[in-house]
């Protein structure tokens, strides 16, 4: 009953129009470990989905895409020594191979009617990613660990559109990063510890399609971390650190079938940030206050603009400047055996350009936090709930030239769980049988502007081992 919602694009009984998902998952993982403590596993995922992508319904022309092959496997392979003692003390090594494989194809339609396709893309993803950490212990109250990476980045895609013949083109990114830190304890009973902290990162993109390749680029990054046992049961803590993030393949050079125009020059992002708060710990809970202030600076942002054809699209740019300021707040306790835990954000976020005017930015709410109870009934069962707030915010939309307004939300979650226990023991002994209502009072909940989240959902699970 949204009324910004329009109504073409939702079905009857409020059916968020091409919304259907049809989705298999696997999974599988194996561990061995030997009498020397040296290890190796192996994990491995994946999922084929065919799915609809339903309309932003605040919009007059929105994008009209259908996933019909959607499909991605992560694999992963690792290993370690376990701690081993060397002639400086002890330590350990460990090494990772990973690859990620994906395809996707995407269908864009001329017509809510979902039958005249106008574009498609069909592109193939691989990332296979390579990792080393080291960890030694530097006397009896310092260490030190270490760690590179590399990952190898590969995006094929082919476009085609009606009436026109297909273009495919290849993009790659190469990233890499090395990185070290030590941790100290001091004091009579090392209740104090420091860590600092180096990395240095780099990127590199070998192939950009039909666009202007990116210039290698590299930056460093630095942390300090001090937390101290003051009191009984309370401890204080802070950091401030900085750290690069480069843009992606994606963000650089992805059209979107046209939703999107693609930004070669974008810069990489750097964050300098500090935080400082205390953690108090008492027999029934706990309680931790953080404070933070963060500064952006280059972030990357979306903006809505129309281009010389009239077509309403989105661009990634960088924004000068991004300041946040704000608190967290954590809690958890038990009270017999009930329990409550929640957590609070309040936080100031805004953009600033480079003559240091004031820009509102999209999807940074001001107030958002959550509170969960678990209470025990009668018959071993088990009652829980949550509440979750959003506060306001803003997004971008191209078909009113910026930003417009999101309204706040409120969602609740109930659930009712129990758990059986069968014979003496041993494998698939025990069920755990569960049964919860997601949105209990049907609410119009908003991810993203004209993007709700389902409504009332009852989801029922049984797991067994």
């Amino acid at each position: 009953e949204d009324v910004s919602l329009r109504a073409q694009y939702l079905s009857e009984d409020a059916l968020r129009l091409n919304s259907d998902q049809r989705r298999l998952d696997g999974f599988f993982s194996a561990r061995y470990r030997n009498d020397d403590g040296a290890w190796a596993s192996i994990a491995a995922s994946g999922f084929d989905v065919e799915r609809g992508v339903p309309p932003e319904a605040h919009q007059d022309a929105p994008r009209l895409w259908r996933y019909p092959e959607q499909r991605r496997m992560i694999a992963a392979v690792t290993g370690g020594t376990g701690q081993r003692l060397t002639g400086w003390g002890e330590g350990d090594v460990e090494a990772s191979l990973g690859v990620d494989l994906g395809s996707t194809l995407i269908e864009r339609f001329a017509t809510a009617d979902y039958d005249v396709i106008e574009e498609t893309e069909d592109a193939d993803d691989r990332v296979i990613t390579a990792r080393m950490l080291g960890e030694h212990t530097l006397g009896a109250s310092g260490d030190l660990r270490a760690s590179a990476t590399f990952a190898d980045v590969s995006h094929d895609e082919v476009l085609g559109a009606v009436g026109a013949g297909a273009q495919a083109f290849s993009y790659q990114q190469r990233l890499w990063s090395l990185g070290v830190e030590t941790e100290w304890r001091f004091g009579s009973n090392e209740l104090t510890t420091v860590t600092v902290g180096a990395a240095y990162d780099g990127a590199s993109t070998p192939e950009s399609g039909d666009k202007p390749p990116s210039a290698p680029i590299s930056d460093y990054g630095a942390r300090v971390g001090l937390s101290s046992l003051v009191a009984d049961g309370v401890l204080v803590h802070g950091g401030a650190s900085r750290r690069s993030r480069f843009p992606s393949l994606r963000e650089l050079y992805s059209g979107a079938l046209g939703r999107f125009e693609p930004n070669p020059d974008l810069r990489p992002e750097t964050l300098w940030g500090g935080e400082a708060g205390f953690t108090a710990t008492a027999p029934r809970g706990e309680l931790q206050l953080v404070g933070f202030h963060q500064r952006l600076t280059d972030g990357i942002v979306r903006r809505s603009f129309t281009d010389g054809s009239g077509n309403p699209r989105f661009q990634r740019v960088n924004q000068d400047e991004v300041r946040s300021t704000g608190i967290e707040l954590l809690l958890v306790g038990t009270l017999g055996t009930s329990t409550l835990n929640g957590d609070l954000t309040l936080q100031n976020v805004a953009g600033y350009e480079a003559d240091g005017s004031e820009v509102e930015l999209e999807y940074e709410p001001a107030v958002l936090g959550k509170l969960g109870f678990d209470v025990p009934l009668p018959a071993q069962l088990r009652f829980g709930g949550e509440g979750r707030y959003v506060g306001s915010q803003m997004c971008e939309n191209p078909e009113v030239g910026g930003l417009q307004s999101l309204s706040s939300s409120t969602s609740f979650d109930v659930t009712l769980r129990r758990i059986f226990s069968f014979g003496r023991g041993g494998a698939l002994s025990r069920l755990d049988a569960s049964a919860a209502v997601r949105n209990v009072t049907d609410r119009a909940v908003f991810d993203q502007c004209g993007l709700p989240q389902p409504g009332r959902l009852v989801q029922i699970q049984f797991r067994i081992w």
